[in-house]
């Protein structure tokens, strides 16, 4: 039996107007997309590795990492709701999603957490409970929805907390912002799981360079593809939108 009860984990995420998405759904019912299927970037903003969808009173918290002050990642928060997306290479022949939801889900019970592999929206995902004490040293539960689509040589994974974690109808925006991704993969030789680089939007740069070191994440937050703490939050960049 699984863990939560969300009803409706298998429609489409929620209807928004994407002017520059038509086309391309006639080719796939929705995205992630790659660039290869998209005319212009349309609503997006440019985060280099990915185009990211705006929407009114979604903010950007981009994840530096302090040594190299390269962003390793982004999470989107919309009313009390965050998506935490990175994405990565992948081989050119077979998708990686279903070894890494194992290894996630190990990962997870090794740290005394219950998952769940149920299907979603975006096909197999993982709902999670990771163990947490509270500021009374009680313990209690984070939970999480782990959602991951496979490209043309990349991989795209995002991480719903907050109430998209458990509210079906509280997730579907940000649901919607994921299923829009447009994924630009270079032509670089990478391998496997290797973080495609991702930039900071132009608004928030400085004359088009890249922030100073106390602009930076702390030290050691760069995510990794086990990171089971979906709530670490980077330096918060915008709100656009």
């Amino acid at each position: 039996m699984g863990l939560f009860s969300r009803r409706g984990t298998a429609n489409e995420p929620a209807p928004v107007e994407w002017p520059s998405v038509e086309a391309e759904q006639e080719k796939r019912q929705h995205g992630p997309f790659d660039r290869s299927q998209v005319g212009e970037m349309g609503p997006r903003v440019d985060l280099g590795a990915i185009w990211l969808p705006v929407m009114p009173g979604l903010e950007l918290r981009m994840e530096i990492d302090k040594k190299t002050q390269k962003v390793t990642g982004v999470t989107a928060a919309l009313e009390g709701s965050n998506l935490q997306i990175q994405a990565f290479a992948a081989p050119r022949t077979e998708g990686i999603w279903d070894e890494i939801r194992h290894e996630i889900a190990q990962s997870v019970g090794g740290q005394g957490g219950i998952v769940d592999d149920v299907p979603g929206v975006f096909g197999r995902e993982l709902l999670v409970r990771m163990p947490v004490k509270g500021p009374d040293g009680q313990a209690g539960q984070r939970p999480a929805r782990f959602i991951g689509v496979d490209g043309p040589r990349w991989f795209i994974r995002g991480v719903l907390a907050g109430k998209a974690a458990l509210d079906n109808e509280a997730a579907k925006a940000l649901e919607s912002v994921f299923a829009n991704i447009v994924v630009v993969r270079d032509q670089s030789p990478r391998p496997p799981r290797d973080l495609l680089p991702l930039a900071l939007p132009k608004s928030a740069r400085k004359d088009g360079a890249q922030p100073a070191a106390e602009a930076a994440g702390p030290e050691g937050a760069a995510p990794k593809m086990s990171d089971i703490d979906p709530q670490r939050r980077g330096p918060e960049i915008t709100q656009i939108g």
